[in-house]
């Protein structure tokens, strides 16, 4: 009798531990409101929940990454669009040179207008945006384009990388990269072979200056094929900013998925877990209930 006794005892202290622990889970579970807290409770669930982690803070760099490259895009185009402007008026003044009625004053007058718009458009096309000329190639913190007029002279010079390819590649998502246009070398060397845009300008300037009406109307079919080249250079940033904005809509839809699937993973059902602790705490408590009555009858046995 003694032995059965005993066996009960020690029964019920299992499942009396068992219960405690139960219970002590639950309320961790309540406590924190996670399903898991440390690595033993669920050795394959707290793997994929920190594999998650690491997916969702990979996909928070990507979406900085993405914007980063679509404000720098958007710079890139507000740039181009003021440059073809500029050029559009350059265009307007050359063609008003070449009107026969016009006098070598006026000429003049007009040379001094042109002058200004094309460092205003070089201005444009040195902007920088975060500390980074957005068309410099590589060379991102050197000033891409400048104006030399030493002696009366006029010159432009690029200072832009010049290795072939500079343009600028971000990562936007795991091995899908996207390539800035930096490289303002296509900018400045004139399509048409002839030269760059600042032999063209001083094409206009002399032709200005010697009133010579027949170069000055030659010369706009150049300054119309500059225009078509800035304008085809902000087609491809628009098809850009088009890809980067796809691009971001995707990574809100996967970081959505991906906080979806952690909350799954890691949050608890808090109606759920509240009645699996109030189950156990009943069993509990029923469980020391019937441990009073086990206990006692051992004492009495030894007590006989």
């Amino acid at each position: 009798m003694r032995i059965t006794n005993s066996l009960m005892s020690q029964n019920f202290l299992s499942n009396l531990n068992n219960n405690m622990n139960n219970v002590y889970k639950y309320q961790e579970q309540l406590s924190s409101l996670k399903q898991v807290s440390r690595p033993s409770d669920d050795p394959l669930k707290v793997s994929k929940i920190m594999d998650l982690k690491n997916e969702i803070k990979q996909n928070k760099q990507y979406k900085n990454t993405i914007n980063d490259a679509i404000d720098f895009t958007n710079v890139q185009d507000s740039a181009l669009a003021n440059a073809t402007n500029s050029l559009q008026l350059i265009h307007t003044l050359t063609q008003q040179a070449a009107n026969g009625t016009y006098n070598t004053q006026d000429r003049q007058a007009i040379k001094t207008e042109i002058q200004n718009e094309v460092e205003t458009m070089m201005d444009s096309l040195n902007t920088n945006f975060g500390g980074r000329y957005v068309f410099a190639g590589q060379n991102s913190t050197t000033k891409p384009f400048t104006v030399n007029k030493d002696y009366g002279a006029f010159s432009l010079e690029y200072n832009g990388s010049k290795t072939g390819n500079d343009n600028l590649s971000k990562e936007i998502a795991r091995g899908v990269s996207v390539e800035l246009k930096t490289d303002g070398s296509g900018l400045f060397n004139l399509k048409d072979g002839t030269g760059n845009i600042g032999d063209l300008f001083n094409d206009i300037f002399t032709a200005l200056d010697s009133d010579n009406v027949g170069d000055l109307g030659n010369l706009l079919g150049r300054i119309e094929s500059q225009i078509d080249n800035t304008v085809n250079k902000r087609t491809d940033i628009g098809a850009i900013q088009n890809r980067l904005t796809a691009a971001l809509n995707r990574n809100d839809s996967e970081y959505l998925n991906l906080e979806t699937s952690l909350s799954t993973n890691q949050d608890i059902d808090l109606a759920e877990t509240y009645m699996n602790y109030t189950m156990e705490m009943t069993a509990y408590q029923a469980s020391l209930s019937m441990g009073t009555k086990i206990l006692q009858t051992n004492i009495m046995d030894y007590v006989r």
